[in-house]
């Protein structure tokens, strides 16, 4: 949290002169500097240092002048959300899923309709994949596999990463419409998912940090974001993609903290950088990293063909999906323990 000073009103205009570069005050000696914080899941790293800042820092001092400083925070996705609603002063929140969000909104941060935007507050998309070792070797092709004796399995924490539960609904969403066995009852999606979770040898914080572990050598698939065995791929790391026949679309909202926003004097440059980020330019920047653009007539060349897809919607939203699988004692949890308790009995 940053530490706050008490002063009078009247002596708000003198302290304003004397910082530099302090929001919306004009230095003498050149342009006005704006410093905007941004508190993002992991995944969308590369892409925003790369592209997105400069390319916004640019586009913001040509039309008003003004020199924007960025503060970044990137941390799996749960945990981001509880920095800022525990007192990490972000003005923009760009969060793996909905819930992250509505946990601002829950704190009172986030008090205007975030989904009041042509794409209903997402900026990002992808979807979940298996990432396997050169030529495949344990011959994963689709969700069953990864339940098999043998096959060493990495996915993040739940608890932690908002990847983690993307990953869950990919498993429990394709056996629930039929593409894991012909059996779609509940129980038979339980089933699936504690076969994975048996094989699961680490599960990190977030969604980067389990592809770090992969990279270094660890297991012998992850289950991730497309996008983020794109990034890896790009950085020279040798692995192959398995799409699977039935899995989840991702969806990546971000949005102003405007509590935060307001009190940074800022508003209106982070109004400005999260419309930015469905600008059909940034949309095609992120596809250079593997994120699916959002936006209608951008374009999608290069990116594998899918089957069966389907989206938390799909599976009855995020409200009812955090009490029937992500609760205490839900599916997810009755799945971890069926799974713990095989690993218990196997050694």
């Amino acid at each position: 949290m940053r530490p706050h000073t008490l002063v009078t009103a009247a002596s708000v205009s003198v302290l304003l002169g004397l910082i530099p570069g302090c929001s919306g005050e004009a230095d003498p000696d050149g342009p006005v500097t704006r410093k905007l914080v941004i508190g993002a899941y992991t995944t969308p790293r590369e892409a925003m240092n790369d592209h997105l800042l400069p390319k916004f820092k640019e586009a913001w001092q040509a039309k008003t002048g003004e020199i924007v400083e960025f503060e970044t925070s990137f941390q799996a996705s749960g945990s981001q959300a509880r920095a800022i609603s525990g007192g990490f002063e972000a003005d923009v929140a760009w969060l793996s899923l909905e819930p992250d969000v509505q946990t601002l909104v829950d704190a009172g941060l986030i008090t205007r309709d975030w989904r009041a935007t042509p794409t209903k507050g997402i900026v990002s998309s992808s979807v979940v994949v298996i990432g396997v070792r050169p030529g495949n070797p344990k011959g994963v092709t689709d969700w069953a596999d990864l339940g098999k004796p043998g096959v060493e399995v990495l996915t993040p924490n739940v608890r932690t990463s908002g990847g983690a539960m993307w990953n869950v609904l990919g498993v429990v969403g394709a056996a629930r419409r039929g593409h894991v066995g012909a059996d779609t009852s509940e129980v038979h999606a339980e089933a699936v998912l504690a076969s994975v979770l048996k094989n699961v040898r680490v599960m990190d914080k977030g969604a980067r940090d389990s592809m770090i572990s992969f990279e270094k050598g660890i297991g012998d698939a992850i289950i991730s974001y497309e996008n983020e065995l794109v990034v890896a791929a790009l950085a020279g790391q040798k692995l192959d993609t398995v799409i699977p026949k039935s899995t989840v679309i991702i969806q990546n909202p971000a949005a102003v903290v405007d509590v935060y926003a307001e009190r940074h004097g800022v508003t209106d440059l982070a109004d400005a950088f999260v419309a930015f980020l469905t600008e059909p330019a940034q949309q095609e920047a992120l596809a250079k990293y593997g994120l699916r653009p959002v936006v209608d007539g951008v374009p999608v060349a290069g990116f594998p063909a899918l089957g069966d897809t389907f989206t938390a919607a799909d599976l009855g939203g995020w409200a009812s999906l955090k009490t029937t699988v992500f609760a205490d004692g839900a599916l997810y949890d009755r799945a971890l323990t069926r799974a713990q308790s095989a690993q218990g009995q196997a050694q």
